[in-house]
């Protein structure tokens, strides 16, 4: 891969169930051969790849299948065209459950290089969604950080979206003993400046 690979996609890899990995790095393989300056992201709990400043294709992971699809509208007619109508999975591809249901490589690679020209020519692209709200601190999170200046240091310096993977994980918890515990370990892992997910940072 000629661009440096976000932690935050291999969390979500790692995190996949077990069918779906060798799709999902297969996929992002592919991408990165197709259109080498693509840029890995995240976008609204996903991976996804962003070129040139604008939305280029993402991919997902679910209990059963997975998912790939680009963002330019072109590509929908595109791929309609020599793979005729797809199911109702989120992406342009249908429901993927093994590596088989891909096209072959070589079709992945001109669909992501065709994918790239039309983003390249200035050809209308489907308008990003919003971008999410800031999630507001919950309050035994705010508590907790003025009693520990370290974790609040970390904390305030953090993305909104480092910010928000720790706010989702605690008000996430479903018992109040969970909730606690994901409270103590966030200010741990705060207070040694630590993402959420930094133990997939080094993958």
């Amino acid at each position: 891969m000629k661009t440096k690979a976000d932690p935050r996609f291999d969390a979500y890899l790692a995190k996949s169930a077990k069918f779906a990995q060798p799709i999902l790095w297969h996929l992002r393989a592919l991408v990165h051969t197709g259109c080498p300056e693509a840029e890995e992201t995240i976008k609204w709990g996903h991976p996804g790849f962003v070129y040139r400043g604008k939305l280029f294709c993402g991919l997902a992971a679910f209990k059963a299948h997975s998912t790939f699809g680009f963002w330019h509208q072109g590509m929908e007619k595109i791929i309609a065209q020599n793979l005729g109508q797809t199911d109702q999975a989120m992406g342009l591809l249908g429901r993927i459950t093994r590596l088989a249901n891909l096209p072959d490589d070589r079709t992945m690679i001109r669909y992501i290089q065709t994918a790239a020209k039309l983003i390249d020519s200035d050809a209308p692209a489907r308008p990003p969604p919003k971008p999410k709200k800031p999630l507001p601190v919950p309050a035994d999170l705010t508590a907790a950080l003025r009693k520990n200046q370290a974790a609040a240091a970390t904390f305030e310096k953090f993305s909104p979206s480092h910010r928000r993977e720790y706010v989702e994980w605690i008000t996430e918890a479903k018992r109040d003993e969970t909730r606690q515990k994901r409270l103590t370990t966030t200010l741990e892992w705060l207070a040694e400046g630590k993402a959420r997910n930094w133990k997939y940072m080094n993958c």
